[in-house]
């Protein structure tokens, strides 16, 4: 073998897929990342809902001191999981955990779900902490209820998150959850978990996607879904301009990637359907082969600085 043989055959083992990402690539036209993938309790059961919906890899979101669990799993499954963090941001040692998990190997904080504003003070020392650790951050926003006296989470983003953005240009923010997703449509006004027909343009997630750089948008759970499947229309050009600023999630919690014991009271639309299974099918439909490679395991990999 001369030179540049060795070279080329050394360039082609090094991007050579692994058996995950050749099954996902096999089902879905391209391999998939799922970007918002919450950890079970035991490493069978993520496996199972991955292998199920034909996911190749997923970012692991964590609650506090899990890295026990975490390693595990990874020795478990090698190269198919990276890892978010959070930890109750009202705690005055939010901080130091959370450094602390970035040492341990998190690549962002997230799922940041927690009963405070948007833009009150919790959050505000999240944000300026994940700009100093150069980690994204991904956040829930919801204003209704699914169910009486759940409350709210990370309030007023079609108000006030514009004002985030600007203030805090170096922090990566990833947007998720009902909130987020019901206000692609300029017509929402917090009055529907998931609001249904035709969307209006001109809504505030469609322009902060389009209008700020450290915005990206999570397409994970229903109300992802939802958002990509009401209007179709929409939805194809939607992909087409923020092709470059959408990653797919699951957020799903069916047993086995098949919608196995998967139920939302709020959503019955999906009772027994696997979220990644639907909201895959929904984005491949609708959008060109090159667009929903990005969107399924480009961005993700961009994103997270992942080789």
């Amino acid at each position: 073998m001369n030179r540049r043989e060795f070279f080329e055959a050394l360039a082609a083992a090094a991007i050579v897929p692994t058996l995950a990402q050749r099954d996902s690539a096999l089902e879905w036209g391209a391999p998939v990342f799922d970007v918002h993938f919450h950890l079970r309790p035991q490493p069978a059961g993520n496996l199972a809902h991955l292998d199920g919906a034909g996911v190749a890899k997923a970012n692991l979101l964590t609650r506090g001191r899990a890295l026990d669990q975490l390693k595990a799993l990874q020795a478990a499954a090698p190269e198919r999981f990276t890892w978010f963090s959070s930890y109750n941001v009202t705690q005055p040692d939010a901080e130091q955990v959370l450094t602390q998990a970035v040492k341990n190997g998190a690549q962002g904080f997230g799922e940041m779900k927690f009963h405070v504003a948007a833009d009150g003070p919790e959050l505000r020392r999240m944000y300026a902490l994940a700009a100093d650790l150069r980690v994204p951050i991904l956040i829930h926003f919801q204003e209704v209820d699914h169910v009486p006296n759940e409350g709210t989470w990370s309030t007023g983003f079609a108000k006030t998150f514009e004002s985030v953005l600007k203030s805090y240009p170096k922090t990566t923010f990833i947007g998720h959850a009902d909130a987020f997703w019901a206000n692609v449509s300029e017509d929402y006004r917090n009055d529907a978990v998931y609001p249904t027909g035709p969307i209006r343009r001109g809504g505030v997630t469609d322009r902060l996607l389009g209008d700020y750089p450290n915005i990206f948008g999570d397409l994970s759970a229903v109300s992802g879904n939802n958002a990509m499947a009401r209007d179709p229309g929409f939805t194809a050009d939607f992909l087409k301009r923020h092709q470059n600023k959408l990653i797919f999630g699951s957020d799903c919690s069916c047993s086995d990637g098949h919608g196995g014991g998967y139920d939302n009271p709020a959503a019955p639309r999906m009772a027994g359907k696997c979220v990644a299974r639907e909201t895959l099918s929904v984005l491949k439909r609708s959008t060109s082969p090159e667009i929903f490679q990005k969107i399924v395991w480009g961005n993700a990999h961009g994103l997270l600085r992942i080789p």
